[in-house]
């Protein structure tokens, strides 16, 4: 078969994580990762009314627009969302506009920075933290989640809600599978039950402010003029956030 005359430019986005948090010779553990340009065939996918109602639409797209050869479920969190802004910027363009408070303001997306990721205290290819919930005193290490634990979470959690469709489940069901060990016992029996009847709600929101703080991500915090102010925003990513011109 004769090979095509059409070639399709890529670019390497640098990851959050700096590949840090991967296992050593994993294709991630660089710290980057290739992506293609988006052409009317992702437009097909974003514009798939199935993919929508069983929301895996954003999933597919990237899936469509990462060349690198790598399982798409070890992408950390904080790197899918790298890797979803830069699929927006090469699809459509730098610039986002978008409606606040009723009023209409423009980002350059390609502003937005890495968040700091400090890995000093870390062990290379390992990903396992460590924090002290401050006031029961309990010591803690947990992981940053990737595509496998999201959907290990995600399945656990509607198997619960087809038990029971009153309850909700979500947080305590992602803080049971985020924390690997409690004051150095790894048993999951004991996690879970530290979890249900023992982790206080402050220590439950300080360890979630911890990892929202310290996990590798893209920096979605944006400056913008509010009545004659400048105001830091968390930038939202609303319905257009992939159709600029509908």
């Amino acid at each position: 078969m004769e090979e095509s005359k059409f070639k399709f430019p890529t670019e390497m986005v640098d990851l959050p994580s700096k590949g840090f948090l991967y296992p050593e010779g994993h294709v991630l553990s660089s710290g980057k990762i290739e992506m293609k340009y988006m052409t009317a065939r992702e437009e097909d996918i974003l514009t798939n009314q199935n993919y929508i109602a069983t929301g895996i639409v954003l999933d597919k797209l990237l899936q469509s627009l990462i060349v690198t050869k790598v399982d798409y479920n070890d992408l950390l969190v904080g790197d899918k969302n790298a890797v979803l802004i830069a699929a927006r910027i090469l699809g459509y363009g730098k610039d986002y506009v978008f409606e606040y408070r009723g009023e209409e303001h423009n980002i350059d997306l390609t502003t937005l920075e890495n968040k700091p990721f400090d890995t000093s205290t870390l062990e290379k290819g390992v990903n396992q933290f460590s924090f002290k919930l401050p006031n029961s005193g309990n010591e803690v290490t947990f992981r940053i989640m990737d595509g496998h634990l999201e959907k290990k979470i995600e399945d656990e959690i509607k198997g619960l809600k087809r038990i029971n469709k009153n309850v909700s489940p979500e947080l305590t069901t992602r803080l049971k599978h985020l924390i690997t060990s409690i004051n150095g016992d790894s048993d999951p029996k004991i996690i879970r039950d530290f979890v249900d009847n023992y982790l206080l709600a402050s220590d439950s929101r300080a360890f979630r402010e911890h990892i929202k703080n310290t996990q590798p991500d893209i920096n979605l915090k944006v400056p913008i003029e509010l009545n004659g102010e400048l105001e830091e925003i968390e930038m939202p990513i609303g319905v257009n956030f992939f159709f600029p011109d509908f």
